[in-house]
């Protein structure tokens, strides 16, 4: 932890990239594997433009019993201290794989009524409390429950009419360019890359890592287990995130 809290102290520039253990630390559940089964589908046969052209109301419905699951969850200290972290005086950029967005509600919570856009993060895979028209280029962020009875019910583009989905990156699509060229320029651009609960498995996020350490920067993991960037790290923190990451920004602003 001291030589992890040394190489933080010498960097000017930080990128951080979190996964779903940083979340799961709040309740989040994975929605992946058997315990993700809904109605027994699995997320896989759910999250993608196929299964909301064919049936758009059950794939509604499973989000909006997604979505009330995770809005009774809270940014956990991880979260919170990754928010102190980068309203502090140091450029960090934030990159998120999670569609939660308890990064951003850590963000205002910290920021009070100060700007927390320093603490917002890049969402490379979404998020769950936005949505999208699935004809034109509407977005907007949305919280509330949606009514999926019928299809006539659900939610439309007020610009065009078209049907409205989820602003998440399915199965099957790609990531957004414009969001992962400014996270891996963030990578490149850090001393210190520092990744906490992902799993080092799901590409492209997975590679954000490796471009601070080929920018000649430092890579500091925080996982349970061995992951597939721990060979590569220049240490590794073996615990949950919640408990070590505030140790490790403590008193760094």
């Amino acid at each position: 932890m001291e030589e992890a809290r040394a190489l933080l102290a010498a960097a000017d520039r930080v990128c951080v990239l979190t996964g779903a253990g940083v979340s799961a630390e709040s309740g989040v559940p994975t929605f992946r594997g058997e315990d993700g089964l809904w109605k027994s589908y699995r997320a896989e046969d759910l999250a993608t433009p196929q299964a909301f052209r064919r049936d758009p109301r059950m794939v509604w419905e499973w989000y909006d019993w997604r979505r009330g699951k995770i809005r009774g969850c809270a940014p956990n200290p991880g979260h919170h201290a990754l928010a102190e972290l980068a309203l502090g005086s140091r450029s960090v950029r934030i990159v998120t794989q999670n569609v939660d967005g308890l990064h951003e509600a850590a963000a205002r919570e910290v920021a009070g009524a100060g700007d927390p856009s320093p603490a917002l993060p890049l969402e490379v895979h979404g998020s769950i409390f936005r949505v999208k028209c699935t004809s034109c280029t509407y977005r907007i962020p949305h919280r509330d429950p949606v009514r999926w009875e019928s299809r006539e019910v659900l939610p439309k583009c007020p610009v065009c009419g078209a049907l409205l989905r989820p602003d998440v990156v399915w199965f099957g699509e790609s990531l957004d360019p414009r969001i992962l060229s400014e996270a891996f320029e963030s990578a490149r651009e850090a001393d210190l890359c520092l990744v906490a609960g992902t799993s080092g498995l799901v590409h492209p996020a997975a590679s954000i890592p490796l471009a601070t350490l080929g920018g000649g920067g430092s890579l500091v993991e925080i996982n349970p287990t061995h992951t597939p960037l721990t060979t590569m790290a220049t240490l590794s923190l073996r615990g949950a995130s919640g408990e070590l990451l505030p140790r490790l920004v403590k008193g760094f602003d």
